[in-house]
């Protein structure tokens, strides 16, 4: 671990490799699990605010969910978390002809009907952050679904952190992404 600002960094990050690889897993990460996506507080009124964009976007079956449930829920855990359908894959979610489980928020954002891509959980993902009272951890989350990913990253030599770069530049900014570059290229030396 090390410390970039009000961050606590793991360094599991710099040391692992991932690549999105969704004709290996079609996407498992946004159907499989027991909750839904993490949203931040703010995320919520994006959400609420967009809705009526993104509809078109999505399935009956999502659709459905999120008109019982509401566009995000309370979890288990008290934090907010996008809604299920079944309580499976994310209401969210569509399917590719292929079958791949893709973003219906992402799909409105490319279309042009909205101006916000996702929630920043699924946009960081495999980086999971946790908020505390004095700092931020930024952790790797290791999920066997995504070992296709973490082959396909290691075979392309693409370390985490550089895989979800514009995220993390989206999440803490472009200073703080040149410092964790800086601790990387010393790590590797």
């Amino acid at each position: 671990m090390f410390q970039i600002g009000k961050t606590i960094v793991s360094e599991e990050i710099l040391e692992n490799d991932f690549v999105c690889n969704l004709n290996a897993c079609k996407g498992a990460c946004c159907v499989g699990g027991e909750y839904g996506a993490p949203l931040e507080d703010s995320e919520t009124d994006k959400l609420l605010n967009i809705y009526d964009e993104v509809k078109p976007f999505l399935r009956p079956e999502g659709i459905a969910a999120i008109e019982e449930h509401g566009v995000f829920v309370k979890g288990e855990d008290g934090e907010w978390e996008t809604p299920l359908v079944n309580n499976n894959e994310c209401a969210y979610v569509v399917f590719s002809d292929d079958g791949i489980a893709k973003c219906g928020l992402e799909a409105a954002y490319e279309a042009g009907a909205t101006k916000w891509k996702k929630p920043i959980s699924c946009y960081l993902y495999p980086v999971r952050t946790r908020e505390y009272s004095e700092f931020t951890a930024v952790n790797y989350h290791k999920w066997e679904i995504c070992d296709p990913a973490c082959s396909l990253g290691k075979e392309l030599k693409v370390p985490i952190y550089k895989f979800v770069k514009d995220a993390l530049i989206k999440k803490f900014g472009k200073a703080w992404y040149r410092e964790l570059e800086e601790v990387a290229a010393e790590k590797t030396r």
